[in-house]
């Protein structure tokens, strides 16, 4: 412990510092798991007048503030997490996650549980922050690992230290198939991928398993573990999710993996981590056990004698980050986090969530421009802990807080309504499967948490309610799901079936329904087998895998069909399906998905992604790959021809360099984008190009033909996959579109539109709007007609628009409004503007110029008499 310290650490609030030094009982209970330890704190919080207690899972403050009502009544009780609040009026119990403890307010015992997540590196900082400045009135205490004692000793001071002893025994039993497992055992895996293969593996051999990861939401989480602990099914398949406080009747735990991605690198689970996850095992008095399964490295003589007597090394350095930010820049905030700790046992936290979106974020002009002075970097920054629930920090996470800040950043500084709705009332499906259902939950818990500041939005009751009924709704069509999935009932019918013949009959039916003895058991569609799983548990691993024997004979005699038809089909029975708002594509094989479109390494060849399930093996779905990537290749050179065409046409000079941007923006530039190669361009080499259907208009240079209904569908596509942005594809045939508000314009120019006020406008249409007004207001100012309103199908609102884009000016005589050009300047030619021709194509085309340069070189070489008339002639340069 170092002296003095209590000063330094209290300095900034003279109240706690006050409360800390002089009338607070600091203890620090710690043990392994199984110990009683949260039971403790919250025995003795429930025994002050007030208390506040942080867990660091909201489904662990919600399963505790469920039992602190049951105690004391609703009315004397609080839930406070990032997304969910309950505030009775005169509540005098706080249960919390550790983030959205409000430490400012005095109660009489503070508690936070799992304290040696101080070391975490990407929450621990707050975990220490509450280590070093929240304190109860009358009585503090810290649950946590036996690991953590030194550190708290040296950096709290006038510490107790409660030591409990584990309940029961823990015991390692070495490696099992993952089929043989005990019953009441939870397999733990580091990835959903992982978990979806294990908990499919266990339904077809033992009946089911119920699933929990982090990804889920609590609703859905509690809902799985019921099943468990009912009996309904007999293992559970987990990701470390079930490490940290969820209580089970676990038997043995078994881990099908000792290494995991951390977000940052692939590394080894220290022992520690092992010994969270392995402690589930055992409640209460009754002994547990574990040990690994499936392909997992076996554990360290060592390391296991470490778990099994509960001894592994202290804690040496805790994360921290500076906990008064300044607000008086973007900068100043960066730089106030970046600040390292003065105390030893500290160290600077890595970059957590929030920071790298603040990082982000400040590369926005738009937010940087309005994040000036302290309020608004102050709001900026409480947008930036938005939470990214799904985990991915994607760029659309990042423009949907842009988006936030924005909108409160303009007056009255509040969310629209509108927008607001749109937002969630997208999420409002519960259709689809457990990945589509996983990632509407992460986004409306994302609304959720909006929703609960009321500063943000007007009627914070009504979207809280609304937020919560759609994430509850989801959250059971995702159980569904997953039992659906994971737990088969009728396996234990089919066990009966097995009894009198050992052979299972299976087949696939033409439509792709799957069957066994007579009993659907799922359907294959392309390449993929989903299984049609209803609840249930079975008894006979044996006869639960002559159930997947039977089945997978089947599947892999009509895949290898079907991969032999594929090869053989005509192009014509493959097709695109693509989807709006989107930047997905899939392919279509007899209206079956097989592939999905990626992006590729260049804008027009994207790669195929297959479909395949688990019965594909490595070559096989290579060969799936190379069928779809060379209809693919072919596909769109058929519909984008013309490109292939004008990237063939034998070209030279500027008329190449212009086919080049051309084909690099997808078929049509704006011609201001090219002023430098038209002007260069040459007579024969504009014949040139427009011999390869090269436009060259007043507005736009452009591919007449790739303006047709496929070729925009195809560019739009493209264009979408390569730049990975949700879009929405013009009807086809429409001349103008309204503007989509996400879709930007950057999408409309590249599939051959002109954005133009609130309207996009087929370029083809611009070029004839403009040679309209051009003939109208040759002579004189011109009014708005039905002709040009014809050629966009806008109103006059919207021509007015129009037209001030193509540079004309407006003028009002009499409420008559009329149009002129706003510069009596020459403008530039177009294949449509009368020029003379000349008088033969090609080389002689410039003959006259050579015979008119040579009689100029004869003429300066003969001697002419300077009072002759032809002395004249020579002046004129004839």
């Amino acid at each position: 412990m170092m002296p003095g310290l209590a000063k330094r650490v209290f300095r900034r609030n003279s109240q706690v510092m006050e409360i800390s030094t002089s009338r607070t009982r600091v203890i620090a209970v710690l043990g392994p798991t199984n110990t009683g330890k949260t039971y403790l704190a919250m025995e003795r919080m429930l025994a002050h007048a007030t208390g506040m207690i942080g867990f660091p899972l909201r489904l662990l403050a919600r399963e505790n503030y469920d039992r602190a009502v049951r105690i004391k009544g609703k009315n004397a009780v609080a839930l406070i997490t990032g997304e969910e609040k309950i505030l009775p009026l005169g509540a005098n119990y706080f249960i919390c996650t550790v983030e959205s403890m409000p430490i400012d307010r005095r109660v009489d015992f503070l508690g936070i549980d799992e304290i040696q997540m101080c070391a975490d590196p990407d929450r621990g900082h707050v975990f220490t922050d509450r280590l070093l400045h929240a304190r109860g009135t009358h009585e503090t205490m810290f649950l946590g690992a036996e690991t953590m004692r030194p550190l708290i000793r040296q950096l709290v001071d006038d510490v107790e230290f409660m030591s409990r002893p584990r309940y029961s025994m823990l015991a390692h039993i070495g490696a099992k198939k993952t089929t043989r497992l005990p019953k009441r055992s939870a397999i733990v895996a580091f990835s959903a991928a992982d978990v979806y293969a294990i908990a499919e593996l266990v339904r077809r051999q033992r009946g089911g398993a119920a699933v929990v990861m982090g990804a889920l939401s609590p609703r859905t989480r509690n809902a799985q573990v019921a099943m468990y602990q009912s009996g309904e099914v007999d293992y559970i398949v987990a990701t470390d999710a079930i490490g940290m406080g969820l209580n089970m009747d676990v038997d043995h735990v078994a881990f099908a993996a000792t290494h995991k991605f951390d977000g940052r690198q692939r590394r080894r689970l220290e022992p520690s981590e092992l010994a969270q996850i392995a402690g589930r095992a055992g409640r209460y008095m009754n002994d547990g056990t574990f040990g690994i399964t499936g392909d997992a490295a076996a554990i360290p003589e060592n390391t296991i004698g470490r778990i099994e007597n509960h001894e592994f090394e202290a804690l040496k350095k805790l994360s921290w980050r500076n906990s008064n930010p300044r607000f008086t820049s973007i900068e100043d905030l960066l730089k106030s986090l970046s600040v390292p700790p003065k105390l030893q046992g500290l160290v600077r936290a890595r970059e957590a969530d929030d920071e790298l979106i603040l990082r982000q974020l400040a590369k926005d002009p738009d937010v940087a421009a309005r994040a000036t002075g302290y309020d608004a970097v102050k709001l900026l920054w409480d947008v930036c802990q938005v939470p990214d629930f799904g985990n991915v920090m994607s760029h659309g996470h990042a423009q949907l807080l842009a988006h936030l800040f924005t909108q409160l950043m303009t007056p009255p500084g509040k969310l629209s309504v509108d927008w607001m709705n749109g937002q969630v009332q997208r999420l409002e499906r519960t259709d689809g499967d457990i990945e589509h259902l996983t990632g509407r939950i992460s986004a409306i818990r994302t609304w959720t948490y909006v929703a609960f500041r009321s500063d943000w939005i007007d009627d914070p009751v009504h979207w809280r309610e609304r937020t919560r009924d759609i994430e509850d709704r989801l959250s059971d069509a995702l159980h569904e799901c997953l039992t659906q999935r994971f737990v088969d009932r009728r396996t234990a019918q089919l066990m009966q079936r097995m009894k009198e013949t050992p052979d299972l009959l299976a087949a696939v039916k033409a439509d792709g329904d799957v069957i066994v003895e007579g009993h659907y058991v799922g359907r294959l569609s392309g390449f993929r087998f989903t299984s049609d799983a209803e609840p249930g548990n079975a008894d006979e691993a044996v006869a639960a895998k002559a159930i997947d024997q039977a089945a997978g004979k089947a599947l892999r005699q009509e895949i290898g069909f079907r991969i032999k038809r594929l090869e053989a089909a005509k192009d014509d029975s493959l097709a695109l399906e693509r989807f709006d708002d989107q930047p997905t594509c899939m392919v279509l094989w007899q209206g079956a998905p097989v592939g999905r479109l990626v992006k590729g390494g260049h804008l027009l060849r994207p790669g195929v992604q297959p479909l395949v399930g688990d019965l594909v093996d490595g070559p096989t779905r290579e060969r799936i790959a190379n069928r779809l990537q060379a209809w693919i290749t072919a596909t769109i050179s058929g519909v984008l021809a013309p490109l292939h065409r004008l990237s063939t046409a034998e070209l030279s000079g500027a008329a190449r360099g212009l086919a080049f941007q051309i084909g690099e923006h997808l078929g049509s530039l704006p011609r201001k984008q090219a002023t430098r190669e038209i002007d260069a361009l040459s007579r024969a080499e504009r014949q040139a190009l427009r011999r390869v259907g090269v436009r060259i208009g007043r507005d736009s240079v452009y591919v007449e033909t790739l303006l047709k209904p496929k070729a925009v569908d195809m560019r739009g596509l493209l264009w979408a996959l390569y730049h990975d942005k949700p879009v929405i594809f013009p009807p086809p045939g429409r001349v103008s579109v309204e503007v989509a508000g996400q879709v930007p314009e950057a999408f409309y120019q590249a599939i051959g539109y002109r954005v133009m006020g609130d309207l996009a406008v087929r370029i083809d249409m611009v070029e004839r709007i403009a040679e309209l007004a051009w003939t109208l207001g040759k002579k004189a100012p011109f009014g708005i007609n039905p002709d040009l309103l014809s050629l966009a199908g806008c109103t006059v609102e919207q021509m007015t628009v129009i037209l001030k884009a193509l540079g004309y000016i407006s003028q009002t005589r009499e409420e008559t409004i009329t149009f002129r050009y706003r510069h009596p300047r020459k403008v530039g030619k177009t294949d449509n503007a009368k020029q003379r021709p000349a008088k033969k194509e090609g080389k002689q085309s410039d003959r006259p110029d050579r015979r008119l340069k040579n009689k100029r070189k004869t003429a300066e070489k003969t001697v002419v008499d300077d009072d002759s008339p032809f002395a004249k002639l020579r002046e004129l340069q004839f």
